[in-house]
C-alpha cells in the first residue's frame, strides 16, 4: 500500500488553523504534518483546543524553516490553490490527486498556503501538480481545514477506513399484525362516528389501511401502536 500523503502547511498564521486541520486529517487518517515557518511558532497553546482530540498529529509535527528543506524528501508534491498564478502545471481535482498518490512510488506531500494569501507563485511552483475543485468564480475562499479535509477525504477513499456501522432494519410486520392493528383502530373509530356518512365510509376505509401499511411498520412498532390505541381506548374512572 501507498504511504499516505504528508500535509504540509506554508506559514501557517493562527494556531487555532493548524489545530483544526489536524482534526481534518486525523478524520480520515493522515496523520504526518509538517509546518513551514508558522507564523507564532511551534508548539501553539491555541492548536491543542482546536484539533478537539486529534493531539496525535500534533505532537508528532515538525518544523521547517524553508519549504526546501520541507519537501526534501519527497518525491511528488502537489500544491493546493484556486487562483491563477501564471504557471504552468497539471491541474487535477483531489479525486484525481488521490489516485495518482496510491500509485506513486515515493513519498507524497500535499501544500496548503497562509490563511491570508495561499501559496504564493514560487511555492506552487515547487510542485508537479496543482490540485483544486470546482467553485464559484465569484467567491473562492475555503479556509485552511476546509481545503485539507477536502483533499483528506479523497484520499480517505482509496483506504479501508471503518464506515459508520449500519442498523439492520427489522423485518416488515407481518399481514394479520397490519389487519389487527387496523381493526383495532376502526373499532375505535365506529362508536365515534368516524366513518360517516355511510355511502364514504367504504373509501374511509380504504383510505386509512392505505395509511397505516404504507410505513412498512415492523411487528414492534406495530405492537407499540396497538398499545397506544389500547391506552387511549381505556375510560377514564369518573370523578370522585
Amino acid at each position: 500500500m501507498s504511504s499516505s500523503p504528508i500535509i504540509i502547511l506554508v506559514r501557517p498564521q493562527l494556531g487555532q488553523n493548524i489545530g483544526k486541520a489536524a482534526r481534518a486529517m486525523l478524520n480520515f487518517g493522515l496523520t504526518e504534518l509538517r509546518l513551514v515557518a508558522p507564523r507564532d511558532g511551534w508548539p501553539n497553546p491555541d492548536a491543542g483546543p482546536a484539533a478537539s482530540g486529534a493531539d496525535i498529529v500534533l505532537a508528532n509535527a515538525t518544523v521547517f524553516p524553508t519549504l526546501a528543506e520541507a519537501t526534501a524528501d519527497i518525491a511528488h508534491v502537489y500544491a493546493t490553490t484556486v487562483r491563477k498564478r501564471g504557471v504552468t502545471k497539471p491541474v487535477i481535482t483531489p479525486e484525481v490527486a488521490a489516485r495518482e498518490m496510491l500509485g506513486n512510488s515515493g513519498r507524497s506531500a500535499i501544500l496548503f498556503g497562509a490563511e491570508r494569501s495561499g501559496l504564493e507563485s514560487d511555492e506552487v511552483n515547487v510542485a508537479r501538480a496543482i490540485i483544486t475543485v470546482p467553485i464559484n468564480p465569484e467567491f473562492g475562499s475555503l479556509n485552511l481545514a476546509q481545503a485539507v479535509i477536502l483533499c483528506a477525504y479523497e484520499w480517505s477513499k482509496t483506504q479501508n477506513l471503518a464506515s459508520p456501522p449500519k442498523t439492520d432494519l427489522e423485518p416488515p410486520a407481518l399481514q394479520f399484525e397490519l389487519d389487527g392493528l387496523i381493526a383495532q383502530l376502526e373499532t375505535m373509530l365506529e362508536p365515534l362516528n368516524y366513518f360517516t356518512p355511510i355511502d364514504r365510509a367504504p373509501v374511509t376505509r380504504r383510505t386509512l389501511r392505505n395509511l397505516l401499511t404504507k410505513p412498512a411498520w415492523n411487528a414492534l412498532e406495530v405492537r407499540t401502536l396497538r398499545g397506544v390505541l389500547t391506552t387511549l381506548n381505556k375510560r377514564r374512572p369518573p370523578d370522585s
